[in-house]
């Protein structure tokens, strides 16, 4: 999954990995500084949630200004 900056950048965010049940997705973070995906856990501490979880973990983490 990537995200599409003002400038039209596009910038690798992460990708889901189904599980068998719909509502229960795993996630991998991208490392841009590895160029690869590592598997994640949410703020709660699962390694599992909703595709909306997971976006909005690896958007706060990828585009939330340092500091903020």
């Amino acid at each position: 999954m990537e995200a599409e900056l003002a400038d039209r950048e596009r910038v690798k965010l992460m990708r889901l990995r189904y599980t068998g049940a719909v509502g229960r997705w795993g996630f991998a973070l991208y490392l841009a500084s590895s160029d690869r995906y590592e598997d994640s856990m949410l703020p709660t501490g699962s390694p599992t949630g909703t595709p909306a979880d997971a976006l909005d973990c690896a958007c706060r983490l990828h585009l939330t200004a340092p500091g903020t």
